[in-house]
């Protein structure tokens, strides 16, 4: 049995410790994925209270032979953040932080015109698609937990990816092309 397997077996036995050490090793990148997809990151920090909420109350559910612990805790971050974006409409906004380093005005307008536009064309993409690519690209998870996260097949998980590429590449192109 690894260490976190203990960890979990010992959180499933009501041992509040080993929860929190979950916790602090998922929170950020809970949060990342959650903000990722709504956008808004007090909303990102009320969801991911909700995720770990939720996890706390059903981890006597969780099951090994399943899944791994992060799939389980990523599929419980995009259902709730699913019910986010569904009561919100889709139209929060992201807010974008520089830091004192990039000290240009003008480099740090451009930057934050060229992340703002890529921004929207994520955005603009299926919902569907949007999930697997931050999943895949901002997670880094591999595409069998993206399928079981998603619960659709790997083939599905690898079109959708491929979509939501080239539609950003395309956006990408006309960000470029566009005269200053």
């Amino acid at each position: 049995m690894d260490h976190e397997e203990r960890i979990i077996l010992d959180a499933q036995h009501g041992k509040s410790e080993s929860f929190r050490r979950l916790v602090e090793r998922y929170q950020h990148p809970i949060f990342q994925m959650i903000f990722n997809l709504v956008h808004d990151s007090h909303a990102a920090e009320d969801i991911s209270q909700d995720v770990f909420i939720a996890a706390y109350r059903k981890i006597s559910t969780f099951d090994p032979m399943r899944s791994k612990f992060a799939t389980w805790l990523f599929t419980i971050a995009r259902n709730k953040s699913i019910n986010h974006l569904r009561k919100k409409k889709r139209d929060l906004s992201r807010v974008h932080g520089e830091t004192a380093t990039d000290a240009d005005p003008c480099r740090l307008a451009c930057k934050e015109e060229l992340f703002q536009k890529l921004d929207d064309s994520l955005k603009q993409l299926p919902l569907r698609q949007q999930r697997a690519f931050v999943l895949a690209e901002f997670e880094n998870l591999p595409y069998e937990e993206i399928a079981q996260i998603e619960c659709i097949s790997i083939g599905t998980v690898k079109s959708r990816i491929h979509r939501a590429k080239q539609k950003l590449r395309h956006a990408l192109e006309q960000i470029i092309g566009e005269p200053e």
